[in-house]
């Protein structure tokens, strides 16, 4: 029975949670933060077997848990991930885009091998990603196109500096065209996926991101190209958003619990 701490007790925390404690894996969760007391009252409040809340996040990975699992932010990730490596667990995380940064990368990738512990990063709400990596040497161009209703793009960082308003378009109109880098950097709740796709790609510097806002769209579409000497591959996603969080497509959040399940399973793995 693996020991499982969770940091971020949102939408996609909360409906990990509740995965860990419908007992189709074995596993349960122990402990949880997040940074409104409100939401990690909340949690524990819908499930039956109460974790405790702790008063800070770097408690989470000094219990008796064999994994910490992030669903808070980019912040978050910088903030906590050193220590719960050091602490001697693993780590789960969800907010991919805060690798993006070179020097939390190769810290981590470094804490890793010293303290013999590993990072798992769930594929989010895209796929193909094992297809990806294995034409990785081969790769000559990479690019996502990801299109949203414009009530999930709000909030973004991008918008302090755009004169764009999002309430005022009707058709679907290209918002962002740039690097995954300046993407992720531009939109950290909302592309995550950008940052998963470079990491195993071309970097991300190298990866293409256009982000288009669409009035008429119920879904969270990904339409991924690659190319190179293997030749083409062409993947499209369209994902349900999340009814707790339109940010969050429902793929996420189950390819987080099946990275989860894995993990405290015997199972045969699939590909990498």
């Amino acid at each position: 029975m693996k020991r499982i701490a969770l940091l971020g007790c949102g939408s996609m925390g909360t409906q990990i949670a509740l995965a860990i404690e419908s007992g189709t894996f074995p596993a349960t969760l122990t402990h949880v933060y997040d940074a409104s007391k409100d939401a990690s009252a909340s949690l524990v409040q819908k499930l039956t077997n109460k974790p405790e809340i702790v008063e800070n996040p770097h408690l989470l990975s000094s219990q008796p848990i064999d994994i910490v699992v992030e669903a808070a932010s980019q912040d978050a990730v910088k903030d906590v991930a050193l220590s719960v490596l050091q602490n001697k667990k693993d780590l789960m995380i969800m907010s991919v885009g805060a690798l993006l940064d070179e020097s939390i990368y190769d810290i981590l990738s470094d804490a890793c091998k010293d303290f013999k512990k590993t990072i798992y990063l769930p594929s989010g709400a895209i796929a193909g990603l094992d297809g990806i990596k294995s034409v990785k040497d081969e790769l000559e161009s990479l690019s996502i196109t990801t299109s949203k209703h414009p009530r999930s793009l709000k909030g973004a960082k991008f918008f302090e500096t755009s004169n764009i308003n999002l309430d005022e378009i009707n058709s679907a109109t290209t918002i962002f065209e740039g690097t995954a880098k300046a993407a992720v950097s531009l939109f950290p709740a909302n592309i995550n996926v950008a940052a998963l796709l470079s990491l195993i790609g071309l970097g991300s510097a190298k990866t293409n991101v256009k982000i288009v806002a669409d009035p008429n769209t119920d879904k969270n579409t990904h339409h991924i190209e690659a190319t190179g000497k293997f030749g083409k591959m062409t993947f499209t996603i369209e994902n349900i958003p999340d009814v707790n969080n339109p940010k969050t497509s429902r793929l996420a959040i189950l390819s987080a619990i099946q990275t989860l399940k894995t993990y405290c399973s015997n199972d045969i793995q699939i590909g990498t």
